[in-house]
């Protein structure tokens, strides 16, 4: 399956037309990034991490978006209970295993938080993904210690396991989910200078999803929408800093237009 670009653009119009809500419980370094990723492209974040009203919020969302970034006992209970009650509201789930495979406690929580309910997509580097099957998987903190392709078999064993889509990123992204990968080749290597625009990218997944049902075309929109805006905002920085500001822009100003000429998927 590829990319249709009028499809992707579809999607990008129902997200701007319909703000949908999407519900984070991420961690401290991104909540800034990430809810202003999804303003700039037209969805409505929220940030919640109170265990007391997490499965209430989440009941009156259109995603859940679970990252592992900055753990602790209490968020990872609050993780629990919004990931119960988005299964019971058949609410999609995105989950970020991030850093997964650096130590125990943090492999652990992914696979105890899948164990709950099956995530509809889930989104890291090809480390992290290893890890989701194999506790014997290593990261370098939160970096991949090996490329996407390598992945690509961890991806289809969850697919296998979970029902889910998984997303492999990477210099090629991967977008995996029973058949043959959607590879898409756009982005820019400065991005890996920026923190937080993994856990960006997972949240887009969210507002994706949250409007195309189709998961697999969803994550690849989103991881595809990543990549081009990437490619516009690096053009016009001049490092990091300025990639970020531009990052937004290239966001809320992302055409139809742009996504024809740019987009590199197979």
């Amino acid at each position: 399956m590829s990319i249709n670009t009028s499809m992707l653009w579809a999607d990008i119009v129902q997200i701007r037309e319909k703000a949908p809500l999407i519900h984070n419980i991420t961690n401290f370094v991104v909540m800034n990034n990430t809810a202003n990723a999804l303003l700039a492209l037209g969805g409505s974040p929220i940030m919640a991490h109170a265990v007391e009203e997490v499965a209430d919020m989440v009941k009156i969302c259109n995603a859940l978006v679970v990252n592992i970034g900055t753990l602790s006992s209490h968020w990872i209970t609050a993780m629990e209970k919004a990931i119960d009650a988005a299964a019971q509201a058949n609410i999609p789930i995105v989950l970020d295993p991030v850093g997964a495979g650096a130590t125990s406690y943090r492999t652990n929580t992914v696979h105890s938080l899948m164990s709950i309910a099956a995530p509809s997509i889930i989104r890291g580097n090809a480390s992290e993904i290893k890890a989701c099957v194999t506790e014997e998987a290593k990261t370098k903190g939160v970096d991949s210690l090996d490329s996407s392709e390598s992945a690509i078999e961890a991806a289809r064993q969850l697919h296998a396991t979970y029902g889910c889509t998984v997303v492999i990123s990477g210099e090629t992204d991967f977008i995996v989910s029973g058949g043959e990968p959607i590879q898409i080749k756009n982005g820019h290597v400065m991005m890996t200078k920026v923190t937080g625009l993994g856990c960006t990218a997972t949240a887009l997944c969210g507002a994706f999803a949250a409007v195309n049902s189709q998961l697999e075309m969803a994550a690849a929109h989103a991881m595809a929408v990543m990549g081009i805006a990437g490619e516009m905002a690096t053009e016009q920085a001049n490092g990091p800093g300025t990639l970020q500001l531009h990052f937004l822009d290239a966001l809320y100003n992302l055409s139809a237009e742009a996504i024809e000429k740019r987009l590199s998927a197979a």
